[in-house]
């Protein structure tokens, strides 16, 4: 998106928001709504945060630099009330959304319908089936507490079956449960996008609800890139008379025009800095003492030809789990949340332009992947990544046109927001779970001052309630 020419930067306006990643403009476009006067603020050229795309490889491949799948914005409670098909937003659906391959040649996969998954897993289909059953008839129900701040819940006993699962360690759950290692190993691969070793609580929680997606929305891609589900936000947003300013670094709050509320898509690392003495000394400590998580190191190719899987249901799902067996997941996840690296990492494998020609050149393709590292992290992955993917697909790497490499420190070099390549907003572990980054969650110490970014509840994903429920709260307390 172009920046925004304003010759009247300075005059008030009722709100301001720092940052055009998902959750700063959904906060944007809550308070625009209201017929409030908003104005969003970007320091980069285009909006879009982590859902921007690029020619990162070579002209005419088009690259998602960080999210690529969006199965939390296809279900977001707040994205699926607003026209974004109206200014060009199509979710593309691949045929699977999910296959994990294995040694042997064969994979499992994600489908939409749950008894065709289930009825792919032996003798632990029953067992599968016993899990998510409940859980997929309830989802529209327990999804709005679920993805909301801490509360009382208006749903108690779904909130309370689901919570009893989720609560468990990833490991411990899926060993109870299942008995086949294939199985275990493709429940690991989903609580893996956690960010977490798996044997810490509550991990489950994470594999719970990217299978229940997996069978209620499915896990799609957007067509064009996913630059174009930022677009349509940002799109909307101007409709609704707000203003966007592009290029556009806000270093110091005491440097904005003045307003009665102020929403900020940063870190809590972030807005320490531009926030200085405005917050009290005691609420400056709680955010300093916020810790931020394992991170990604991501790869991106134009490729001359798809990617040749042993297993041909890799060939109809755009997300693949690249991780081989049960303890191979645990273990890789297990280093990267104790600062240790993995010879044969867990990756997350997207694989857009089978489904999206338009990504690609025709008859050529993207491919999009990444591995878990410790944060900040300063070493080469590129060789580990690339044989996982040739382990499973034999002459991977003779389609390789061109590479894109993005270490921990290049993602936070694209995005500030991005801590040492931290790509959930801070660690997501127990005790940043549900209060994140402090027991005020969206407020802060100074009055009007607000966080809207993925260091809020729900947390990471492109879903935008963050900045949701951030802007309802600002609503009620500053902009009534």
């Amino acid at each position: 998106m172009p920046p925004t020419h304003d010759d009247n930067r300075n005059r008030n306006c009722d709100a301001l928001v720092i940052g055009a990643g998902p959750n700063g403009l959904a906060a944007a476009i809550v308070i625009a709504r209201s017929a409030r006067k908003v104005r969003l603020y970007e320091r980069s050229a285009t909006v879009g945060g982590g859902t921007r795309s690029a020619e990162l490889t070579l002209p005419g491949f088009i690259h998602d630099v960080c999210s690529a799948v969006h199965p939390l914005a296809a279900s977001s409670p707040f994205f699926s009330q607003l026209p974004l098909q109206k200014y060009g937003l199509e979710y593309v659906y691949p045929p699977l959304s999910l296959a994990h391959p294995f040694d042997d040649g064969t994979a499992l996969v994600l489908e939409r319908s749950l008894d065709a998954t289930a009825a792919r897993l032996g003798k632990d289909g029953a067992a599968y089936r016993r899990i998510f059953s409940p859980l997929v008839e309830t989802w529209d129900t327990i999804k709005g507490d679920l993805l909301g701040p801490i509360g009382i819940s208006r749903h108690p006993f779904a909130m309370a079956r689901f919570g009893l699962s989720a609560i468990r360690p990833a490991k411990g759950f899926a060993e109870a449960k299942f008995q086949e290692d294939k199985t275990r190993a493709l429940f690991a691969g989903l609580a893996a996008h956690s960010f977490l070793s798996l044997d810490q609580a509550a991990t489950t929680a994470f594999g719970l609800t990217l299978g229940i997606l997996a069978h209620t929305v499915g896990w799609p891609i957007t067509r064009g890139g996913s630059q174009n589900l930022a677009n349509a936000l940002a799109a909307h947003f101007e409709e609704l008379g707000g203003e966007i300013v592009t290029n556009h670094h806000v270093e110091s709050l005491a440097d904005l025009p003045a307003a009665r509320a102020i929403l900020c898509d940063v870190t809590p690392r972030q807005l320490v800095k531009m926030a200085g003495d405005s917050l009290t000394s005691g609420f400056r400590r709680r955010l300093e003492s916020y810790r931020y998580g394992p991170a990604a190191f991501k790869l991106d190719w134009a490729l001359s030809a798809p990617v040749p899987w042993k297993a041909e249901e890799c060939k109809n799902a755009a997300t693949v789990h690249i991780g081989g067996s049960f303890g191979e997941i645990v273990e890789s996840e297990w280093n990267a949340t104790h600062g240790r690296y993995s010879e044969k990492p867990f990756m997350i494998v997207s694989q857009p332009s089978l489904f999206d020609p338009a990504r690609a050149p025709a008859g050529q393709h993207t491919l999009w992947a990444y591995c878990h590292v410790p944060n900040a992290s300063s070493i080469d992955m590129t060789d580990a990544i690339e044989r996982q993917i040739e382990r499973f697909a034999p002459g991977f790497r003779d389609c390789i046109l061109a590479r894109s490499v993005m270490t921990p420190a290049d993602y936070e070099r694209y995005n500030p927001n991005l801590i040492g390549g931290d790509i959930n907003g801070g660690i997501q572990d127990l005790s940043q779970m549900f209060l994140r980054p402090t027991m005020r969650m969206y407020s802060t110490s100074k009055e009007g001052l607000y966080l809207c970014s993925s260091s809020t509840p729900p947390g990471g994903g492109v879903h935008g309630l963050c900045g949701f429920h951030a802007a309802r709260l600002a609503l009620r307390k500053n902009l009534r």
